[in-house]
């Protein structure tokens, strides 16, 4: 892949920087790794987005779901811990999460 970026500045310098190399991730794979979703509460949204999330990884053994209620208790959060073995399953995650409607943030 090459990949070629030009920034201006006020002084109109120019810099090029020009890799032929794929990104790499920052994280070394197999590791933990929390994931956070938020939405409407509900037994429903427990179901789909843990369906989600462990339809591509295993849980963490000794981990449980978090789930936190808001104050108001408008919204809920999710938190899984997973054994995350590639940056290509955790891509595949957050992307199956993105589109999920009932979704309103992953983190």
């Amino acid at each position: 892949m090459k990949m070629t970026m030009r920034m201006k500045t006020k002084s109109k310098m120019k810099m090029t920087m020009t890799t032929n190399e794929a990104p790499t991730s920052l994280l070394e794979f197999p590791c933990r790794f929390p994931i956070k979703v938020m939405g409407r509460p509900g037994a429903e949204f427990e179901q789909i987005v843990s369906g989600i999330i462990f339809s591509h990884a295993q849980p963490v053994a000794d981990e449980t779901l978090k789930i936190t209620h808001s104050k108001a208790g408008a919204y809920i959060s999710i938190t899984a811990v997973i054994e995350a073995t590639s940056q290509q399953q955790l891509d595949a995650i957050y992307q199956a999460l993105t589109d999920c409607e009932q979704v309103l943030v992953a983190l």
